[in-house]
């Protein structure tokens, strides 16, 4: 029988070297390990740069390998508590679950979301690309048209199911589906237009206009199921994944490298916890003021999250991290010690258990929600985790100075790929990747308008960056301002 969540974009014929598995989805699967995009992930920065911890840190390649673990985790509980519901919601699949984590970061540029801020700022604005950069709409790119096998720009040529378990946000930028998710009031999570920008479409968006035609068809298998602008189950499995890989696994490297300090967690929860902010208006909660920002973080939630937003469950979430990360983990400074690695790993796995154990699915979920989701508890606790993140470590002036650095650097590098691509006398010269770059692009875009070579040099330039890892960029960047004095190297192959 044929089974449209099997179906593949370019015909269920093509074999790909490697395709060993019986299973359609396993073979996905072993497409995008098999992938040079999936292997550059592990010279990709993750929250700290691989290049300069001088530990073992996370990058983009082993916390897409964690992604994968906790969801196929997820997956395979869910199927034994929620089975019926999930066959009537399209189905979830837990090596379609695993193949769409190990995707679900294809696309990140270097050095992680400063970089993906970066592109998406160049590209819309000097660039003249209304879709921009996006990272996970750069991800269901290079499965579906970027990633070169056989004679054809095919992508890796993936499963319905799969390609439709890659999309966390399945709309585009400004059109796709229509009505466009961010008009809904409320709008779907990421859907809402920039508040610097509301003109500009949806913040996050899961492909390209390019793409449109190849994400409605991975949807197709899910039409009546779930609605137009719904994660699948099996995408929705993925994204909580993601989130609690995020909340829990990145919190081992900076305490790892000594970034995140017992104290000043302690101060900010414990502060909120004994002092009463209720009668403080929004814009006297200052950030130096010790509980100001998690109540900002309180108040946050239920303005944009009232479905589940609650007091006494964010209460609880404070004082559980406040007792289990501040006066558990954080009070001994790691050392590098096997008891030191052996107390992070227990935090680890303690964690991930309570939050997989505590996932559940429902057939009519909040609009900012997905099928699949954590328990309000949790949640809390999820949200109060990643705020220690943001506010102790990706506000830091030190962070704040390499990723200024970073962004220069990757603002200069379009600038100069772009200047090359104009050289008529350097034509026959270029990279053969972005030449190759260049025709796909052309490929794309319908029209013949003057504009249009331009277009397609400024979308190759942003896929050639985008491929790149943090080592390649700055490697790249320092050959092309005559700074390096190799002429052959490895960080990168022209």
């Amino acid at each position: 029988m044929d089974d449209p969540r099997a179906r593949r974009l370019f015909g269920d014929g093509l074999v790909a070297p490697g395709d060993l598995a019986a299973s359609p989805f396993r073979v996905d699967r072993d497409r995008i390990v098999s992938s040079p995009f999936f292997a550059r992930l592990g010279g990709v920065t993750q929250v700290i740069s691989p290049g300069g911890a001088g530990l073992l840190v996370h990058n983009r390649l082993t916390h897409s390998l964690k992604v994968a673990s906790v969801g196929r985790a997820i997956a395979e509980r869910l199927l034994s508590r929620y089975a019926d519901t999930l066959e009537k919601l399209g189905g979830c699949d837990p090596d379609v679950v695993e193949a769409a984590a190990l995707a679900h970061d294809l696309g990140h540029p270097p050095f992680g979301h400063l970089g993906e801020r970066v592109l998406d700022h160049v590209a819309r604005q000097r660039l003249g690309l209304r879709d921009g950069f996006e990272g996970n709409a750069q991800s269901y790119r290079i499965v579906t048209s970027t990633e070169i096998r056989g004679q054809a720009t095919i992508g890796l040529n993936l499963t319905a199911a799969t390609r439709a378990a890659i999309l966390k946000y399945p709309w585009t930028r400004r059109t796709h589906p229509a009505p466009h998710p961010r008009h809904m009031d409320p709008p779907p999570r990421g859907a809402a237009a920039p508040p610097d920008d509301p003109d500009g479409g949806s913040l996050k968006f899961g492909a390209y206009s390019t793409e449109v035609g190849d994400m409605a068809q991975a949807r197709l298998p899910f039409d009546g199921r779930v609605a137009p602008w719904q994660q699948t189950p099996e995408a929705s499995v993925m994204d909580t994944a993601d989130d609690i890989a995020y909340a829990i696994h990145d919190l081992e490297d900076v305490h790892r490298v000594g970034v995140l300090q017992q104290g000043s967690v302690a101060a900010e929860l414990m502060a909120w916890q004994r002092m009463s902010f209720a009668d403080v208006p929004d814009e006297e909660l200052l950030p130096r003021r010790p509980g100001t920002s998690i109540e900002a973080l309180r108040r946050q939630l239920h303005r944009k999250d009232g479905w589940v937003a609650d007091d006494e469950a964010f209460a609880a979430a404070v004082e559980r991290v406040r007792a289990e990360l501040v006066d558990g983990l954080l009070s001994v400074p790691f050392d590098g010690s096997l008891e030191a690695e052996a107390q992070v790993a227990a935090f680890s796995a303690a964690w991930t258990k309570r939050l997989v154990d505590a996932i559940e699915v429902t057939e009519s979920p909040a609009v900012r929600s997905g099928h699949v989701l954590l328990a309000p508890a949790q949640w809390h606790e999820v949200q109060v985790l990643k705020f220690v993140q943001n506010r102790f470590v990706l506000a830091r002036p030190d962070l704040a100075l390499h990723q200024r650095g970073q962004a220069r650097l990757l603002e200069s590098l379009v600038d100069a790929l772009v200047a090359w691509l104009s050289d008529r006398d350097e034509a026959e010269r270029l990279p053969r990747r972005l030449r190759d770059l260049v025709e796909l692009a052309e490929l794309e875009l319908p029209d013949s308008t003057p504009e249009r070579l331009a277009r397609a040099r400024g979308r190759a330039v942003i896929d050639f960056v985008a491929a790149l890892t943090d080592s390649q960029a700055v490697a790249f960047m320092d050959a092309l301002s005559g700074r390096s004095r190799q002429l052959w190297t490895d960080a990168f192959v022209l």
